[in-house]
């Protein structure tokens, strides 16, 4: 049984390919800001932002990936590396042995509080001073909205 593919409209391949370049761009320039200016990696930023978002300061591995949508294999080797410059420590738990936590250490707190003002000033100065308040409320609504989507099915 064939299925019938739905094609994007030239409306809708223009919205689509526009937001994706929007993406890979804007994400590029802030990653190489960052890394320039405060020696953090795009990557790095993501795992620390996860674990200040969070009072303990410590989530456990598969959920930070989960949060991050990255998989195993690069959570991994990610973290070790983290861990290796002092960002981070990783902590077994007494509970489960086979679960882990990521915690954030003082050296990494540092880090983020180091890189935010910066990353927080580019994200103005690329993005959010090009936009309307109308705009952006739209932005945010269509973002929870399919965030919202992605969430309630498995990945």
């Amino acid at each position: 049984m064939e299925e019938t593919v739905r094609w994007l409209t030239p409306e809708e391949q223009r919205a689509w390919r526009g937001f994706v370049r929007l993406h890979e761009r804007l994400g590029g320039r802030l990653g190489r800001l960052l890394q320039a200016e405060s020696q953090v990696s795009a990557a790095d930023f993501a795992v620390l932002v996860q674990l200040t978002d969070i009072p303990e300061g410590r989530r456990r591995y598969q959920e930070l990936a989960r949060a991050l949508e990255w998989e195993k294999s690069r959570m991994s080797h990610h973290i070790a590396r983290m861990a290796g410059r002092g960002l981070v420590v990783r902590e077994e738990c007494a509970e489960d042995a086979r679960g882990a936590f990521v915690g954030i250490t003082d050296a990494g707190r540092a880090a983020i509080e180091a890189a935010a003002p910066r990353h927080v000033e580019a994200v103005r100065e690329l993005f959010l001073d090009h936009v309307t308040p109308a705009e952006l409320r739209v932005l945010a609504e269509i973002s929870e909205r399919v965030i919202g989507k992605l969430d309630e099915e498995p990945s």
